[in-house]
């Protein structure tokens, strides 16, 4: 099931806007009721400034209704393995759990499993601010 998750952020990936980084990031997410949600990263002429894959991705998530988030895909054109930047792993971190299987993917599909808790075991949690 992981490789149509896969297809779902090379798809993506497909449709990013990179003009300035020329470094194409596609990510996807499945809840547990079988939804996707997609995203690539979106830059703008201030750059560093846009959004990443994830980012993107949430975003649909959110917009979707969200739910519980069962496994992550990410990928890039140049460079396979990808992870979440540190700032999409707290994102990421916010709307599944530490079990959250993360796919990292090459061009050909997922090469590696890891968990939303593996990289980032010490992420802030929403309920420290209350």
């Amino acid at each position: 099931m992981s490789h149509d998750l896969f297809l779902a952020a090379r798809e993506a990936m497909a449709k990013c806007y990179a003009p300035y980084s020329k470094f194409p990031v596609g990510a996807a997410i499945r809840t547990t009721d079988g939804r996707v949600y997609a995203g690539g990263n979106i830059e703008v002429a201030s750059y560093p400034e846009g959004w990443c894959a994830e980012t993107t991705a949430l975003g649909h998530y959110v917009m979707g209704g969200g739910g519980e988030i069962a496994e992550i895909a990410v990928v890039a054109e140049r460079m396979d393995r990808i992870t979440p930047c540190g700032g999409c792993r707290q994102r990421l971190a916010e709307f599944s759990g530490p079990d959250t299987r993360l796919y990292l993917c090459d061009q050909a599909g997922v090469v590696e499993t890891v968990t939303v808790g593996d990289l980032l075991p010490f992420g802030f949690e929403g309920k420290t601010l209350r």
